[in-house]
């Protein structure tokens, strides 16, 4: 009997122990992603809808501790939702963004144009913080002519009354913001989303504490709440109007 038990012990010990190799090992390969001097997490590279679908569910249910089961599941992005964008094979930093819009536009010489009606883009990038809003929209300037503004649409050096007075006077095909910025500026009716065609989240993108848009409650929860509103939910998957997810 005794030695039944032990080796009963000793199998337990020993599956425990393949358990946490296991995941020491997913967590070196983890950390092995973050690239501290790129700026870069190279895992959103090969995620695809489901995996990304995964990865932000599992942060809302993080940060959304103070909500109910029923308001989480309304912040829940399906796979379906989410373009995949894992055959694009370049590092997703600030200098290939440009070229990474026009790979997965259906008519990428319209990223030049801006629709007609004021304050109403085609595109909306969405970033964590302003200096990184700031460094997106000067790589995005090839983009930008006379009738076709990039919008600075963040909350450093930026007054909410100022953007409003930009919206409302200038065509606007792709506009750069934070979650809360955005959300604040459809909200008092000066950023529309009639003319949207994507939402481009600049993901990939880490600070010095390895740390990226959706590794922060404070930007995680409007980003989510953003990307959920009622008038963006079915148009990911409708045809007419569509609007592509992407994680950049």
């Amino acid at each position: 009997m005794a030695t039944e038990m032990i080796n009963r012990k000793r199998k337990a010990d020993d599956e425990g122990g393949a358990k946490k190799k296991k995941r020491s090992k997913k967590a070196r390969e983890d950390e092995g992603d973050l690239d501290v001097e790129a700026g870069l997490n190279r895992a959103f590279e090969r995620m695809d809808g489901q995996l990304l679908a995964d990865h932000i569910a599992q942060k809302v249910t993080r940060f959304g501790t103070d909500l109910s089961s029923v308001e989480l599941s309304d912040l829940y992005i399906s796979a379906n939702a989410i373009k995949d964008t894992t055959s694009f094979q370049k590092p997703r930093n600030k200098d290939n963004l440009p070229e990474f819009l026009e790979e997965f536009s259906e008519n990428p010489a319209k990223l030049a144009e801006a629709p007609k009606s004021k304050g109403s883009p085609h595109t909306l990038v969405v970033a964590g913080a302003g200096l990184r809003a700031a460094d997106l929209v000067r790589s995005l300037r090839k983009f930008g002519t006379k009738n076709n503004s990039v919008a600075k649409l963040f909350a450093k050096h930026f007054k909410v009354e100022e953007q409003v007075s930009f919206l409302k006077k200038s065509r606007t095909g792709i506009a750069v913001g934070t979650p809360q910025r955005l959300i604040d500026l459809i909200e008092n009716e000066s950023l529309f989303l009639d003319s949207l065609k994507r939402i481009v989240v600049d993901a990939s993108h880490i600070d010095q504490k390895k740390r990226g848009v959706v590794d922060m409650r404070e930007t995680m929860m409007p980003l989510i709440k953003l990307l959920t509103r009622k008038e963006l939910q079915d148009r990911y998957t409708a045809e007419e109007k569509h609007v592509d997810l992407i994680f950049y």
